[in-house]
């Protein structure tokens, strides 16, 4: 699994014209699920996700997590976050999950982000053309692939 967390003041998710998510200060999750994403990458990167010390205190040190401020999130699937670019100009999917396998786990991550979090994540819809907006905070983007657990 690989994760673009951004931190953002806000963020929205609209698709055919309908605003789906919304979120004011807080995360906004870009996620890609591979064949190889077990249920342990996903418990690990969940309580990674909603640990990280990324929102300043009041000394203005990133000190806070997600948690820590009360703060709102929205998951969106992402299949390219798997992209290939070795070989030419076209990027390769191959190495992402097809629908079958992908939407479970994205349902599961879903499920065990707002468990960890402990309130309700907002979430595009898997497999649509999505307007996803965001206002990034600092700006804070991070990868995290689970591949490379450190």
């Amino acid at each position: 699994m690989k994760a673009v967390i951004q931190r953002v003041a806000q963020a929205s998710v609209t698709i055919e014209g309908e605003k789906v998510a919304e979120i004011q200060k807080g995360l906004l999750v870009l996620i890609g699920i591979e064949d190889a994403s077990t249920k342990e990458d996903l418990e690990w990167l969940t309580a990674k996700i909603v640990n990280l010390r990324i929102f300043g205190d009041e000394n203005g040190v990133m000190n806070l997590s997600v948690k820590d401020i009360d703060g709102e999130m929205i998951v969106v699937s992402q299949f390219t976050l798997h992209a290939s670019t070795k070989k030419g100009n076209r990027p390769s999917y191959i190495k992402a999950s097809k629908p079958d396998i992908a939407i479970p786990l994205y349902e599961r991550f879903v499920k065990q982000m707002e468990t960890e979090l402990g309130k309700k994540v907002q979430t595009g819809v898997f497999g649509a053309d999505m307007k996803v907006a965001l206002i990034n905070d600092g700006p804070v983007t991070i990868i995290i692939d689970t591949k490379n657990k450190e």
